[in-house]
């Protein structure tokens, strides 16, 4: 993921900030152009890995929510996202409802990432939380969310180091060990995309539970 300084995460994570008077424009600032074009539609924007700051967008929104957070994210390898996501998952004035790859959750680093949730929480975690496969039994291959039913992300982008690109300077690709697959992150907020996305991520959440229950 995108290397950044902890005084600009916490900026990010203001407690203060919400998405009550979110535009998409406030995501503006961390593409390598800092604006739109005069064209740019109101209520949908793709961001490109290595050409943009796609970790920081992700980071801005998450950190925002403050009713709910509907997310399945199929490559969940992200610490500092993670962290933001965990933070809103304890508190209780927030909606969470979060749903993981089984095939996915098994890697090196996303199964040492998911030991760590359920050590710090595990009741949070298993209210929360559910790791399974699609009603077919393929793999759950989502990878979005919607923030407080405004805001919508969806794409290509796995949250890992090379899924969102790693040493973004100043909106640059850059940095020595420099790395970015060809990834996508759209942003949306017209409202009928947000309420059939949220469906389905419950949907698919429900899915993965059962798929959990009866494998215990």
């Amino acid at each position: 993921f995108i290397t950044t300084p902890a005084e600009k995460i916490n900026a990010i994570a203001d407690p203060t900030a919400t998405l009550q008077t979110f535009d998409l424009t406030d995501l503006a600032q961390f593409t390598r152009e800092k604006s739109y074009a005069n064209n740019a539609s109101r209520d949908f924007h793709l961001f490109l890995v290595g050409r943009d700051d796609v970790h920081t967008i992700l980071a801005y929104l998450l950190s925002r929510a403050t009713t709910s957070i509907y997310l399945n994210q199929f490559g969940y390898d992200d610490d500092a996202l993670n962290s933001i996501i965990m933070a809103k998952v304890i508190d209780p004035t927030v909606t969470t409802v979060i749903t993981l790859d089984r095939s996915q959750a098994g890697g090196v680093h996303e199964k040492t990432l998911i030991a760590a949730d359920i050590a710090q929480n595990s009741a949070a975690f298993n209210s929360h939380f559910a790791i399974g496969q699609s009603a077919t039994h393929s793999i759950s291959h989502t990878k979005g969310g919607v923030i407080d039913g405004k805001v919508a992300w969806e794409g290509s982008t796995n949250w890992s180091t090379d899924g969102e690109g790693t040493f973004i300077i100043t909106g640059q690709p850059g940095g020595i060990g420099f790395r970015a697959q060809n990834n996508t992150l759209a942003v949306i907020t017209d409202p009928d995309t947000c309420a059939r996305f949220t469906s389905e991520l419950i949907a698919e959440h429900l899915t993965a539970s059962i798929q959990h229950v009866v494998k215990s």
